[in-house]
């Protein structure tokens, strides 16, 4: 048993050193810092408030304030999961933070499981669409609360099993001890295939297949979802009916299509094409300013759910 104790010690380090890449730079580091807080602050409060408005309003207690509020917690574990770390590392001297090998598998683990979560939440949020559209007279009925917390826990079980299996198809692979500066704010899968210490090849078609069915799979349906929504909306002949269905469907477009568009960037490609610096901006839209989107992009034209925060907030709703 200490024999094989020495030899695991001797295949991985006790701990990675995450690198910002901006140790050279200090003035740009303060105000990269400075974003960096300002946008975890905002997306903590925002996210909240939406999740206390829907709660404290009957009125948003449907099932796409439901699913939005499920979204809205989900990003708010990835960015408890990430954000601190990197800001530990923006706020140092040399721009550099250590995370224990642990700590790394456990921040991987959730972010990845988290991320394939909201992947299948934006599809089911497709099919909720699908439904409000096509057949309004029973969605309340097709959509109820027990089918609703269906949905949820099926896409999260999903995702946990996406995330766990991720997770072990990269720390499967040996670390060497000297190996152990990332070179990014968090343990993200492709800067710890580069510092592994052996042929990733097998891992990184493992991780191919796993990410074209946790990207592939949702987007099919949901496009899936937008064909059936097309089709019923090019029936509506009623004066503004076409422009009312497909307002009810642009809040969630464009979160789909920025949470998709940066995670495919980033995960469906080869580990040869892996660019530090590139992909550092890319992860920090991905994992700092996506997670903003959903309480600002479905709230900036909803007036229930103006209401619903001013109500939460203690400021008075002016009668409409």
């Amino acid at each position: 048993m200490e024999a094989k104790d020495v030899q695991e010690n001797q295949t991985r380090p006790s701990e990675f050193l995450l690198m910002s890449g901006l140790s050279d730079l200090p003035q740009l580091r303060f105000i990269i810092l400075a974003v960096f807080l300002f946008f975890y602050l905002l997306t903590l409060s925002g996210n909240v408030l939406l999740g206390l408005a829907v709660w404290k309003d009957p009125h948003l207690q449907t099932p796409m304030y439901i699913f939005l509020c499920s979204l809205a917690l989900s990003e708010t574990f990835i960015s408890i999961a990430l954000v601190p770390k990197a800001l530990t590392g923006l706020a140092s001297s040399d721009g550099v933070s250590s995370i224990s090998f642990p700590g790394c598998v456990a921040q991987m683990f959730f972010a990845s499981s988290l991320a394939s979560t909201n992947c299948f939440l934006l599809a089911a949020m497709g099919y909720d669409r699908s439904v409000a559209v096509r057949d309004p007279l029973h969605y309340v009925t097709r959509m109820g609360g027990q089918m609703c917390t269906k949905l949820i826990s099926l896409c999260t079980f999903i995702g946990f099993c996406v995330g766990a299996s991720m997770t072990t198809t990269v720390f499967h692979l040996p670390f060497c001890p000297g190996h152990n500066h990332l070179q990014h704010f968090f343990c993200d899968i492709p800067p710890l295939l580069d510092l592994a210490c052996a042929d990733t090849h097998v891992s990184e078609g493992a991780l191919l297949l796993l990410g074209l069915f946790v990207l592939g799979l949702p987007l099919f349906l949901i496009l899936l979802s937008y064909t059936f929504i097309m089709r019923a909306v090019l029936r509506v002949s009623a004066p503004g009916g076409r422009q009312r269905a497909f307002s009810t469907c642009g809040a969630h477009l464009t979160v789909v299509v920025i949470h998709f568009g940066c995670a495919s960037f980033i995960y469906l490609r080869p580990k040869s094409s892996f660019e530090p610096d590139r992909d550092r901006l890319v992860s920090v839209s991905y994992c700092v300013v996506t997670p903003l989107l959903n309480p600002m992009v479905y709230s900036l034209r909803n007036r229930e759910v103006h209401a619903a925060l001013k109500k939460t907030l203690g400021l008075k709703v002016a009668a409409t």
